[in-house]
């Protein structure tokens, strides 16, 4: 890519991850096309108070292909983020989840063809591995769909692995591992607990605190895929974005209480349990081939990125855009 000529578009841009990213690009000189989901609130999500001569903000579906080849036009690199993600939601709405994650992937994919763009890049997520069989997971481990949300970002990255084979499409599949920061979505343990605890809440509802996962800062997850997406000749490629440590949710809440000054108690909450053969008990990346093929490295230790989180949460006017009492799917 090239800064200040390229021009690039980024799906899911007003979600959490997408909306970092968003702003990484724009502060390294590139111009951005930003897809905000269409809602009649004229919403543009978490790029509402983002402004720039570079940014353009598009509202729409990746449903709608007419609409993706729209937006792809004229870009150089797609980012393609947008997706449903909520794993426990995916339980009560799976059809939704093929619709969105896995047509409006092949949506893209289609565009991105017709359009010629240089890079696609595809996220998917480490819940397509599913408990780890070996750790740290490399990107050669074995899917195991153990949700209808890991089941369709299976099937999204075989479909774009697909057009790299059938159709020579330049794809690259980001696969990032658990992602926190400012702006995640409460459904998230991390978000979950900085939120109760600042609002003051000493019984902490929690679900299963014995899995582990590999918690990566999302200013370190935006720059890795932007790595990705400047890096030669690694088209037709699945790389993690990790880590490369894992922590358990237990450790995490411990770890958070301290860094907030607070005694707190927690309480498991059994709408927040995942079904026993579903829940991913242990996560923990291979970072090797990303750190081979880029000069990509996390930046930050997870109390690093914790103390910026709680920073975010903590302010008033942040924690006032969250429902504490009440558990989000």
């Amino acid at each position: 890519m090239e800064k200040n000529k390229d021009l690039v578009l980024v799906t899911g841009a007003d979600g959490f991850i997408g909306s970092h990213l968003t702003e990484a690009l724009l502060a390294r000189g590139y111009r951005v096309r930003a897809l905000a989901q269409y809602n009649s609130f004229n919403s543009w999500g978490w790029l509402d108070d983002v402004r720039s001569p570079r940014l353009e903000v598009v509202c729409g579906d990746v449903r709608d292909p007419d609409l993706c080849r729209e937006i792809t036009r004229g870009c150089a690199v797609i980012f393609h983020l947008a997706a449903l993600i909520a794993i426990p939601y995916s339980y009560v709405a799976p059809d939704s989840y093929v619709d969105t994650n896995i047509r409006g992937t092949l949506n893209m994919c289609q565009a991105a063809r017709d359009a010629g763009v240089r890079r696609i890049v595809v996220t998917s997520t480490s819940e397509v591995y599913g408990t780890a069989r070996q750790v740290p997971i490399p990107e050669t481990h074995p899917r195991q769909p153990q949700s209808p949300y890991s089941a369709t970002k299976i099937g999204a990255d075989a479909i774009a692995q697909s057009f790299y084979h059938a159709f020579g499409l330049p794809v690259v599949t980001a696969r990032p591992f658990n992602t926190y920061g400012p702006r995640q979505s409460a459904r998230a343990i991390i978000p979950t607990i900085i939120t109760q605890i600042a609002a003051g809440i000493d019984e902490i509802k929690v679900g299963d605190l014995t899995p582990t996962r590999d918690f990566n800062y999302v200013e370190d997850t935006a720059a890795g895929f932007i790595a990705l997406a400047e890096a030669e000749g690694i088209e037709g490629r699945d790389i993690n974005i990790a880590t490369g440590t894992e922590v358990s949710m237990a450790e995490t809440l411990e770890l958070i209480a301290g860094l907030m000054g607070r005694d707190v108690r927690y309480v498991v909450d059994p709408q927040r349990l995942r079904p026993a053969s579903s829940e991913v008990n242990r996560l923990c990346g291979d970072n090797s081939l990303i750190c081979s093929l880029t000069d990509w490295r996390p930046r930050h230790t997870l109390a690093d990125g914790l103390r910026k989180t709680i920073e975010w949460f903590s302010c008033p006017e942040n924690l006032a855009k969250y429902k504490t009492d009440i558990y989000n799917r």
